[in-house]
């Protein structure tokens, strides 16, 4: 879809909002046009001595009337036509928005946070400009253009007003080629901008670690030269713009010349009036706005296409991740993963390769191998992040793409190595997927999550505001903060029927590693307590310390994608493979630490 065509189904959506600007526009245009003639009028009827005391006076209340109903009416336009367009921002915001929050990971890997928040601010408001500005002054421009000519050369003399014309096509072939150097000023400028606002993001979400590494000077010095990159192209992008003031005044110039010259000697031959030259130069003069209107059209309609360039595609691209499931979880079901195998975009190597397992309802499997075996890509393929190159993962005989992704997703609480906290208060933040949940169901989620003691010791307790991305907390807190989210979620013991509506599942990536051994032991028993009193729930626990899958009913072993050891922990300890091996050194780890 093309800017015009995004722009003309918007005008047709809100055609009284731009019909009654319109009128309101024509009436403007209108009373501009007939003013130079009552003032030609005026000049004539005083040079004749015809209009004398209330005659006079009553000449002028009209003019003085006509610039009241202007003013008006100008105050009307302005309030209809610019709700409409504040409106098609809101609208492609909301847009915008939602279609980011149905994408995949897979779509965000090769976008940048900077360019996407650039797009809602910076691009979109040009688009705005241009249903707002940019339709107002080609329709305002074009009629008083259209209704002044027509006054010159009908209302005045069609000799003279064809003469004034000629320097015109000049301006035209101006206007074209300074309209196709602005619209690649602004391309550059909204991509230098992009530019700028992803260096911003990032510099201050890692600005700890440019603090901590002596960086801040250097990311200094790339800021600003980034900020003079966009001033720059910002400026050259304003200067093609101004280039239009330039071709107008000449333009004009040449055709007030025109005027004078040819309107002098048709004064002098008295085949025009003096009141009908004073007219004529008024209405050229009121040629001023359509020439200067039409300037500012081309360069804000520039500005918007370059802008709608960037930002179609986004609001147009597929969905990496379907959504047409229609079938719902059932209360109980076996998950089950049968000969699946998957491959990031541009690996070499696949991270999963014919996995196969089955958990059954109220289990716990336990997840565990080296570094980059695959642990959280299995989870991954769970929370239907990416879809399985091979196989096929199904719950209860259903396949993932079956399910309604809502439902799924209410049945599933992940719970990441890095959590993600918002800048809200504690209790915000655990009643996250439930923010009817009472105080005490959300303290009874943080005792589960062992981070009631943690949170009640903090200034405000559970009212604390913990900053950007939780960041007044440890990194142990704040995993037990998000596992406390994840207990909520599913409903916790006193919470009557898990808010997934029956079914429950915890999945832990690994997010028991910032906390010490015996808080993870207490964490632990108080998800076997939930999951008795919860026996359709199960739990997939990711970790590299094995004393946190040890009770789990099964254990898989991962090593480069594949299962290479499956069983319980005693069955593994007697295989004698890499689990067992690991599991010595981390007992010998364990007991060094202790002396």
């Amino acid at each position: 879809m093309t800017l015009t065509q995004m722009l003309a189904g918007f005008v047709r959506r809100h055609w009284p909002a731009y019909a009654g600007s319109a009128l309101m526009l024509a009436g403007i245009a209108l009373l501009i046009v007939w003013i130079p003639r009552q003032v030609g009028q005026v000049v004539d009827g005083l040079v004749a001595g015809r209009l004398q005391g209330s005659a006079l006076l009553r000449e002028l209340g009209l003019l003085v009337g006509a610039g009241v109903c202007i003013y008006l009416l100008r105050v009307g336009w302005r309030l209809a036509l610019f709700a409409a367009a504040y409106r098609l921002g809101q609208q492609l915001r909301t847009r915008l928005y939602a279609r980011l929050s149905l994408q995949g990971p897979a779509y965000f890997q090769a976008k940048r946070t900077g360019d996407l928040m650039a797009l809602a601010t910076n691009d979109i408001d040009a688009v705005e400009m241009a249903a707002g500005e940019a339709l107002l002054a080609a329709f305002d421009g074009s009629l008083t253009l259209l209704l002044v000519l027509l006054m010159m050369t009908v209302g005045v003399d069609w000799r003279l007003g064809l003469a004034t014309l000629i320097p015109f096509p000049f301006m035209a072939f101006a206007f074209w080629r300074i309209s196709n150097h602005v619209h690649q000023a602004w391309q550059s400028s909204l991509a230098q901008f992009s530019g700028l606002n992803q260096h911003v993001q990032e510099g201050l979400s890692g600005v700890r670690t440019l603090r901590a590494l002596g960086l801040l000077p250097r990311n200094t010095r790339q800021f600003s030269e980034l900020a003079a990159g966009a001033g720059e192209a910002s400026f050259q992008a304003q200067r093609w713009e101004a280039a239009f003031e330039p071709a107008v005044g000449m333009t004009l110039s040449a055709a007030m010349a025109i005027a004078l010259g040819l309107g002098g000697w048709l004064v002098a031959r008295q085949e025009l009036s003096i009141g009908q030259l004073t007219s004529f130069t008024m209405y050229l003069g009121q040629l001023i706005w359509p020439m200067f209107a039409a300037g500012w059209v081309l360069s804000l309609l520039e500005r918007g296409r370059a802008a709608w360039d960037r930002l179609g595609p986004v609001l147009e691209a597929p969905l990496s991740l379907q959504d047409e499931g229609q079938a719902e979880l059932p209360p109980a079901a076996t998950l089950r993963f049968e000969g699946v195998s998957f491959s990031y975009p541009e690996a070499e190597k696949a991270a999963l390769q014919d996995i196969t397992l089955a958990l059954p309802p109220g289990q716990t499997l336990g997840l565990v191998g080296p570094t980059g075996s695959g642990k959280s890509t299995l989870l991954r393929l769970l929370l239907r992040q990416f879809e399985p190159s091979q196989g096929q993962i199904t719950f209860g005989g259903q396949v993932l793409p079956a399910l309604r992704l809502a439902a799924l997703r209410r049945a599933l609480a992940w719970v990441p190595q890095e959590p993600f906290l918002f800048s809200a208060r504690i209790a915000e933040n655990i009643a996250l997927a439930r923010p009817e949940a009472s105080p005490a169901e959300v303290e009874e989620a943080a005792r589960l999550a062992a981070v009631h003691e943690d949170i009640l010791r903090l200034p405000q307790g559970y009212a604390t505001e913990i900053g950007e991305r939780g960041v007044t907390l440890s990194g142990g807190q704040r995993q037990r903060v998000a596992i406390a989210r994840a207990l909520l979620h599913l409903g916790v013991p006193s919470a009557g029927p898990a808010h997934s509506g029956g079914m429950g599942m915890l999945l832990l990536d690994d997010a028991l590693s910032a906390v010490d051994t015996g808080t993870e032991t207490q964490i632990l028993d108080h998800l076997r307590t939930q999951r008795r009193q919860r026996p359709e729930h199960s739990a997939i626990i990711v970790s590299h310390r094995l004393s946190a899958v040890m009770e789990a009913d099964q254990i898989l072993v991962l090593r480069g994608g594949r299962i290479t050891e499956r069983g319980s922990h005693a069955e593994l300890l007697a295989l004698g493979g890499w689990y067992a091996t690991q599991w010595r050194y981390q007992q010998l780890e364990a007991s060094l630490d202790a002396l």
